[in-house]
């Protein structure tokens, strides 16, 4: 793929979280009066590792999670104007996928369907349909974050199109395949599906193979700089985690301060590593 291909792609991730952005500000007065009656109705608290260690001890607030989920499409917005703008003309073949990573978070604006559905008729096949895309970008972002660390091992750049290709094949039938409730939601608005434990397994095995795959770079490629893109990559799974499934206001911070340190470390070790190849 070539560097004005690539960055036409980073436009349009631009473009796409640019939009999300301005549906989040849009709807927002619409939708905020209505969590207050929402929050009396939550049956289920969401998962997580936040969830597990603090967020059981808080009550759950949906305005938090309201934020949460535009500090989600506010990350995805900057950071891939800010790799648009520092790899413009650096050819890196693992930062496309950092890109991919960072526009999966855009599309979680549409969690917002839910509230929205308090207050418009909105058939439950479109919110099954939001559901679903907002399943796809998350595991298209997770398998898009492990290959960029495959791709230190050696990928060629000339495949990169088969990469997404199988990427997105693969994505499409774990997400077509789930079954989703759209009856039930729990307390971060996410639509419960099937296999949960399946599916935190994949992620779980998933963000160790990543971590573990550029720890090998450094050792490989002998560039202390890798160590610290593993490093980011750990920060920034742990963040993503707390950021898509906190309830409460604590996690909000948290999350997003280890998802944008862990973006940040990424992207400026690949910047240094490839800035004079």
């Amino acid at each position: 793929m070539t560097l004005s291909e690539r960055n036409l792609i980073f436009k349009l991730g631009i473009a796409l979280s640019f939009l999300c952005l301005l549906i989040c500000v849009l709807i927002s007065i619409k939708i905020f009066p209505v969590y207050a009656s929402m929050e009396t109705e939550i049956t289920r608290r969401s998962e997580g590792i936040f969830r597990t260690f603090i967020g059981k001890f808080l009550d759950a607030k949906l305005s938090a999670v309201h934020c949460c989920i535009s500090a989600a499409v506010l990350y995805s917005f900057f950071s891939i104007i800010l790799i648009y703008y520092f790899f413009e003309k650096t050819q890196s073949p693992e930062i496309l996928f950092v890109v991919f990573f960072a526009a999966s978070f855009s599309l979680e604006a549409l969690r917002l369907v839910l509230p929205l559905g308090r207050i418009y008729e909105i058939p439950s096949l479109y919110q099954l349909t939001a559901s679903r895309i907002i399943l796809f970008s998350r595991y298209f972002g997770i398998f898009s974050l492990f290959t960029a660390g495959v791709v230190t091992g050696g990928f060629k750049t000339q495949k990169q199109r088969n990469i997404i290709m199988v990427i997105t094949v693969t994505t499409l039938i774990i997400t077509l395949g789930v079954p989703i409730d759209t009856q039930v939601w729990d307390s971060s608005l996410n639509m419960i599906n099937g296999y949960t434990s399946m599916f935190r397994l994949i992620e779980t095995g998933t963000f160790l193979i990543t971590a573990i795959s550029f720890f090998i770079a450094a050792w490989s490629r002998s560039s202390h700089e890798f160590i610290f893109i593993g490093a980011g990559s750990v920060l920034a799974f742990l963040g993503r985690n707390i950021l898509l499934n906190t309830d409460t206001w604590i996690g909000l911070p948290i999350g997003i301060l280890l998802l944008a340190t862990g973006t940040w470390l990424i992207c400026t070790k690949l910047h240094r590593v490839y800035l004079w190849l």
